[in-house]
């Protein structure tokens, strides 16, 4: 798989404070890509500061050799990155179908979202039963797929995911990345934040893991899982 996000020698922060400490990272084309890492380590930093929400102090990020650096969050979002934040995220007292088009708000995307919205109801049959309810009345793992279909409606080229799994049911977090997984085996390339390795182990083509706002491994999920030495040491595994 070829280069989509080149990350390179990222410094950035909030305040007079330093959260990522020159961070590169690349992400291929197409599949799934994991950053995990113990909680409050910078990994949410990351996607804060390639969505354009946090500005780097130093290094650069470029999707598909076009730099990124000074772009604003919404020029981001539409050089083709979409980013589905931590948490559920919704409107309250919109309906599904509201939250979903919300996701296309840009020109280009508005354009398609017919043609995207079947798209998402194919994937995410139970949205079209809950089109007219009103988000805040939905379940946990129900806004969840909400959050992600709104991201889908961008149509970006890159789908970043924050802890998709945050504070759901076991049951729940294996629908949840049953559709990740469907969506990478589509095409769709995927740079999900994960705590719990073992979520994303078997999944993800390349696994990232950022300690103290640093890059100190990457590879292959099995490699990461026959390294019980990585695992207790950084995860707590």
């Amino acid at each position: 798989m070829s280069a989509l996000l080149a990350i390179e020698q990222v410094t950035a922060g909030y305040g007079s404070q330093n959260v990522l400490h020159n961070v590169s990272l690349t992400v291929a084309e197409g599949g799934l890509t994991a950053i995990i890492g113990p909680n409050g380590h910078g990994k949410t930093t990351l996607l804060r500061a390639i969505s354009g929400l946090v500005n780097l102090r130093a290094g650069r990020i470029s999707l598909s050799g076009r730099l990124l650096n000074d772009l604003r969050p919404d020029e981001i979002v539409a050089a083709g990155i979409v980013h589905v934040p931590q948490g559920d995220m919704l409107f309250p007292e919109m309906t599904v179908l509201e939250n979903l088009l919300m996701g296309a708000y840009l020109p280009a995307a508005s354009a398609e979202a017919p043609r995207r919205l079947e798209k998402v109801f194919a994937l995410l049959p139970k949205l079209k039963d809950r089109r007219s309810q009103v988000a805040s009345t939905l379940s946990g793992g129900e806004r969840r797929m909400v959050g992600i279909g709104r991201g889908l409606m961008a149509g970006g080229r890159l789908l970043m995911l924050d802890e998709p799994s945050l504070g759901l049911a076991p049951i729940v977090i294996d629908q949840i990345y049953d559709v990740v997984s469907e969506l990478a085996a589509a095409g769709q390339s995927i740079l999900v934040v994960e705590e719990n390795a073992a979520r994303v182990a078997d999944k993800a083509a390349l696994i990232a893991l950022l300690d103290n706002g640093e890059l100190v491994w990457s590879g292959a999920g099995a490699e990461l899982m026959a390294r019980p030495e990585i695992l207790e040491t950084y995860l707590g595994a």
